[in-house]
């Protein structure tokens, strides 16, 4: 929900800083998500300025085009290409100076640059109403009244006002704060000051020449109907003030009379609604349900089939309106209108709930009925917007205030003792200070005694039926943040490690399972033939078979042996992984250790009619070892050959001198022993070193530099037996703060270049999150990578 800081004013005297009132409502439980400064007009109209057009001739080289002298306060005059029709010498104009940006009604802003057109330099732009959101005149340029000064600031001539804006997360059960009035009175209780009501003493009926009759026949559905009409007006462009105060909470202008309905809808929380009056037909209005699958069409142009539960406001003969959701096609306000019928109602939250589900119809109307509005606002809104319109649209009250209400809704009865106070709240409040929180939240105090209150809770408050609610009140403006802490805590210890290893192990799990892989269990019994060192393997003394004789060494086995039976069974694309233990024996000690495998093989994507089976390879494996490190925000570590007779090649991971994972394509005898006969890609994680570097992370909230990157290349000849992880090392050890990034992008290797040599291309991220750099900066950190990878790799770099 949005919400103007100089609107709220509107409603409180206070001289309190848009920040302070933003801490004051997120402390009574509005909680502002965002404040920003903001102006009615996009951009404000910062760097247009007004100007004198001392001169206006026709351009040499265009049959349209006009060549003017413009006068902007600064002792020179800006020669501008300007190609309105109606530029004129003595004109006052609004002018965009080069450097500034230009908000047009639609479309991206733009920057005004010194340019040529058509040969003839032009120093800027006489604007037009809609090039800078003022209006929606694009029929030539606006021209000023003689009196406007040149060099005057356009945001001054045009009186804007800098205003800022709330953006609000409204909880589901303060319908009572979905306007500005009732945003006003949580800050006013806080406060403890008077909320100022608009004035609408002078409302008053001319005449009763427009009476339209009215008949509620669902009252259930609507227990309170109001309406007047009002005759005579003139529909047009709403004034500035209007439009203004509505642009700032987002809201776009329509006409005078509509403008209005929506003003009061977020003043006062109180939705209206305008109907034609010319339009309803027999002069009467009739609150009704309709039979079921009526047709009607709504004001976006859909037809929809009506529900016999929907309440519809009719006129004699066919419906108008979607009670508390939505307006007619026929029946609203349009440029012809003359006079009408304004409705303010209270209807069923429960009943419009259902209606704009029904129809998926969600509208700030319906918005503030499904959670329930003030059955007693309805009157003096309709009051307040009937003096609005007479104000902006001229117009006579034509008839009395027609108000249907058989069955006032009574407030809420409540009471509350001091004790459960305390035992709520858990600290004393004097009596004083939480009978006049009480009074300020517009609660009654009915009757008090030594042990408590009972007390009148207004309708408008449908959240605070109970004793417990009332307390909640007490506390949200006291101030959460003034009950005390106590210095004594009673709790349990828990001592258990973190990171917990089952909520490590879920996460990686579900980050699997998400991209397609699926968990194994295997046993840990496995055979001594797949055991490349029997020695150090634990031995089981009264085996079952020879296939369950020792403990596993490995994870890579028992998934291999998963993959063959999935083979044999015509299932060859597999992603797998798997959880478990390995165990050995060293120096007479038996060693249990908790590892994470994962494994992939066959197709990586399916076949389909637009592409071919495309098979796995070493690198769809590599991107999810290194999710899994970034996962766990795993940094610090170097990068080897995997030198391991199980696998045909691969890299491992180290962290100091322990393996973190090794992972790589699976050797064909391993593959043979486990007679699995497709290639296989492997990952092995120690998961035990995972959990203790995961325990010793410590993440911290960094913001986005505001600063650009900057991308330097390098091309360089190097022995083949230098591998990428070594130039990284370099790197990063070289320039540790700036240097962000270190990548490869290209590798060549042939007989055009000497024996025992390949070809690096190399890609180096700079960035300063402090200031721009600047390309002597960049150079030197340029100039030290090619002096340490020339001396501690041998690099020959290209040029």
């Amino acid at each position: 929900m949005k919400i103007s800081y100089n609107w709220l004013k509107e409603f409180i005297d206070t001289d309190k800083t848009p920040e302070e009132i933003s801490t004051i409502l997120t402390g009574t439980g509005l909680e502002v998500e965002s404040l920003e400064k903001v102006q009615a007009v996009p951009g404000g109209l910062e760097g247009l300025v007004i100007g004198h057009v001392k001169e206006a001739a026709f351009h040499p080289n265009s049959d349209h085009l006009n060549i003017t002298k413009v006068d902007v306060g600064t002792g020179e005059d800006l020669q501008i290409v300007c190609g309105a029709a109606n530029v004129a010498a003595g004109q006052k104009v609004v002018v965009a100076v080069v450097g500034a940006f230009v908000h047009p009604l639609e479309g991206e802003k733009f920057k005004i640059n010194k340019s040529k057109i058509r040969g003839e330099i032009s120093e800027g732009m006489i604007c037009a109403e809609d090039e800078v959101s003022l209006g929606t005149s694009h029929d030539g340029i606006m021209v000023l009244d003689p009196s406007a000064v040149p060099g005057t600031l356009a945001k001054d001539y045009f009186k804007l006002n800098d205003d800022y804006l709330y953006e609000i997360g409204l909880t589901p059960n303060r319908a009572d704060a979905t306007s500005h009035l009732g945003t006003a009175r949580d800050i006013a209780a806080f406060l403890k000051i008077a909320i100022k009501k608009p004035d609408v003493s002078a409302f008053k009926v001319d005449d009763n020449s427009s009476k339209v009759e009215v008949v509620v026949e669902n009252e259930q559905a609507a227990p309170r109907y109001s309406g007047v009409t009002i005759s005579g007006i003139e529909i047009k462009e709403s004034p500035k003030w209007l439009k203004e105060r509505l642009a700032v909470i987002g809201v776009r202008s329509i006409n005078n009379v509509v403008d209005v309905t929506n003003y009061v809808l977020h003043d006062l929380g109180q939705p209206l609604h305008a109907f034609d009056a010319d339009q309803i037909k027999g002069n009467k209005v009739i609150v009704k349900n309709c039979a079921e699958g009526t047709l009607f069409t709504t004001l976006d142009d859909v037809e929809r089939k009506l529900s016999a539960d929907d309440l519809m406001i009719c006129d004699a003969e066919e419906p108008m309106c979607i009670a508390g959701v939505f307006g007619g096609a026929k029946s609203g306000v349009s440029a012809s209108t003359k006079n009408i019928f304004l409705e303010s109602a209270y209807f069923n939250s429960v009943s419009v709930r259902k209606t704009a589900k029904r129809h998926g119809l969600k509208t700030d109307s319906s918005f503030r009925f499904e959670r329930g509005t003030d059955p007693n606002m309805t009157v003096f809104a309709l009051k307040r917007a009937a003096l609005l319109i007479q104000e902006v649209a001229g117009g006579t009250i034509s008839s009395d205030i027609f108000d249907n209400y058989p069955a006032p809704v009574a407030p809420f009865k409540v009471d509350v003792t001091y004790s459960n106070i305390l035992r709520l709240i858990g600290q004393v409040i004097p009596y004083d200070e939480i009978k006049s929180i009480i009074t300020a939240l517009d609660i009654k105090i009915v009757e008090e005694s030594g042990e408590g209150l009972s007390l009148e809770v207004p309708p408008y408050r449908v959240d605070v039926t109970r004793d417990v609610d009332v307390i909640e009140e007490i506390l949200r403006i006291y101030g959460y943040n003034n009950i005390h802490i106590p210095t004594q805590i009673r709790a349990s210890l828990n001592t258990s490690i973190r990171p917990d290893r089952d909520a490590v192990q879920n996460q990686l799990a579900d980050l699997l399972t998400a991209n397609g892989f699926h968990e194994i269990m295997s046993n840990s019994l496995t055979k001594s033939a797949y055991s490349s060192d029997l020695d150090s393997a634990v031995k089981i003394l009264n085996p079952l078979s020879s296939d369950l004789d020792v403990m596993r060494q490995t994870m890579l086995y028992s998934g291999l042996e998963a993959i063959a039976r999935n083979q044999n069974r015509r299932a060859s694309d597999l992603k797998l992984y798997e959880f478990g233990k390995v165990y050995s024996v060293n120096e007479d000690k038996y060693v249990e250790t908790q590892r994470f495998a994962i494994f992939i093989t066959g197709a990586d994507t399916a076949e389909a009619w637009n592409e071919k089976a495309k098979p796995v390879s070493f690198y769809n494996l590599k991107a999810v070892v290194d999710g899994i490190i970034t996962k766990l925000n795993v940094k610090d570590f170097t990068v080897e050959d995997a030198t391991c007779k199980k696998m045909a090649y691969g890299l491992q991971y180290m962290r100091g001198s322990k393996q973190l994972v090794k992972f790589g394509q699976v050797a064909k005898t391993s593959l043979k022993l486990a007679d699995a006969d497709k290639d296989v890609f492997y990952a092995d994680f120690n998961f035990d070193l995972v959990l203790a570097l995961a325990r010793k992370n410590k993440i911290v909230y960094q913001e986005i530099s505001k600063f650009p990157a900057v991308r330097r290349d390098l091309s360089m000849l190097i022995d083949k037996n230098v591998s990428f992880g070594t130039l990284k090392q370099i790197a990063q050890k070289t320039e540790r703060k700036l240097l962000k990034e270190v990548n490869v992008f290209d590798v060549y290797e042939g007989d055009k270049l000497p024996a025992g040599k390949k070809s690096y291309a190399l890609s180096f991220i700079i960035e300063d999150i402090e200031k721009t750099l600047t390309d002597k900066a960049i150079d030197s950190i340029m100039q030290k990578l090619i002096y340490n990878l020339e001396k501690e790799a041998g690099a020959e770099i290209r040029k």
